[in-house]
């Protein structure tokens, strides 16, 4: 898929560090991809960010002051509406196993050490992006599929009123009830390639 994407497919990417320099940095690496870039300075910054909108990835430092990268990561999975939001963590620290060890069995999906190259991070970024979209694509089939299956349950239930209160629908308005239906049974196996 193209990296430039209609505004409806648009995936914002947060960048989590408290340096400005590495802000820019990242901003720098990134910006070809034509998405939205979000800073956060802080932690406590990223989590009011996430709560106000969705986000395709996580960039996130590890050393911060005050709510860590470790303590945001953990803030982040904790919620329902963040909780599948990937991070990707990276840190300036020496490549210690631990804090890797520790970046993973906090929830994130990725760890890199600065200075990281350009072109893995922007491959890694590209890969949640693509699942961002692709994501958003099924939601939005399984909304109209719902809606689909919401009218034929209405219509069936009209039926069933009808026929309980003991009226026998003329055979014109049933027979256009069940052709509607089975249009709309067809359209949506078209739908699911069936």
């Amino acid at each position: 898929m193209s990296t430039e994407a209609s505004t409806d497919e648009r995936a914002s990417i947060l960048l989590v560090d408290d340096m400005e320099d590495n802000l820019v940095a990242l901003e720098a690496v990134l910006g070809s991809l034509n998405e939205p870039l979000v800073r956060a300075r802080s932690g406590e910054e990223a989590m009011k960010a996430l709560l106000r909108q969705r986000f395709a990835v996580v960039l996130l430092d590890i050393r911060m002051p005050g709510m860590d990268g470790f303590e945001t990561a953990a803030n982040i999975k904790r919620l329902d509406q963040t909780k599948d939001v990937p991070i990707i963590f990276l840190t300036g620290t020496d490549s210690d196993a631990g804090y890797a060890f520790r970046g993973y069995a906090t929830g994130a999906a990725d760890y890199l050490t600065k200075p990281f190259d350009p072109w893995v991070l922007r491959a890694k970024v590209t890969v949640f992006l693509d699942l961002h979209r692709k994501n958003r694509q099924l939601e939005r089939i399984l909304a109209r599929e719902q809606a689909q299956f919401d009218e034929l349950a209405d219509r069936l239930r009209a039926i069933e009123r009808h026929l309980a209160a003991g009226g026998v629908a003329d055979a014109a308005d049933l027979r256009r009830h069940v052709r509607h239906m089975e249009d709309l049974l067809r359209e949506m196996r078209r739908g699911r390639g069936l």
